[in-house]
């Protein structure tokens, strides 16, 4: 990782290392109001997990959903395998293995998957990436037109760079902090100075 993207993962990480910023962080981006008194716990994966990744974060809201949102500044459309692994192991942490091999069905909190974009290449405010995409075409195969996956991941991918999702941006005075942040640091960039 260069030293460009690891300043802009620690200042992430740190200024959304609270509930109350997440709180604010999630209803601006999903256009609602969370209740004052809606948990929100936070379970971002610590550790090392899979070719040395870990998540930039993850929470539970009112242990009804969990969401996992990864801070991107380049383009990557390897995010819903990269996060299927991730909530397969979030999930591991939060629900009891006993439970599993019950009979009754254990509800599970929803996930809900969001990247926030903010590097230098053109991209729309908002995109879709699909785990399907990935898949292998099976047709020369199976000799027959490739069926519905049995697997699907949804991720959404919002830009967050100046001139992109203002609405968001002013909802959560946090991101929209950051997100100027960065475009002064970008703009003060040594590859940008001239030499006199």
């Amino acid at each position: 990782m260069n030293v460009n993207a690891k300043y802009k993962n620690s200042v992430f990480s740190l200024l959304f290392s609270d509930p109350e910023t997440l709180r604010e962080l999630y209803s601006a981006i999903e256009g609602v109001t969370l209740p004052p008194d809606t948990a929100i716990d936070i379970n971002t994966l610590s550790g090392v997990l899979y070719m040395d990744q870990i998540n930039d974060l993850s929470f539970t809201v009112g242990n009804l959903l969990v969401v996992i949102m990864e801070h991107q500044s380049s383009v990557n459309p390897n995010m819903p395998l990269r996060v299927l692994m991730y909530i397969a192991y979030i999930y591991e942490k939060i629900i009891s293995r006993n439970l599993l091999y019950k009979t009754k069905l254990e509800k599970i909190p929803t996930p809900e998957f969001i990247v926030l974009y903010n590097g230098k290449e053109p991209y729309p405010d908002r995109s879709t990436l699909r785990l399907s995409d990935a898949f292998k075409d099976t047709c020369g195969l199976l000799g027959v037109e490739n069926p519905a996956p049995s697997l699907e991941l949804i991720v959404q991918v919002y830009n967050i760079n100046d001139g992109h999702n203002a609405e968001i941006l002013r909802k959560s005075r946090t991101l929209g902090g950051y997100s100027a942040f960065v475009g002064k640091v970008r703009e003060y960039e040594p590859s940008r100075w001239k030499r006199r």
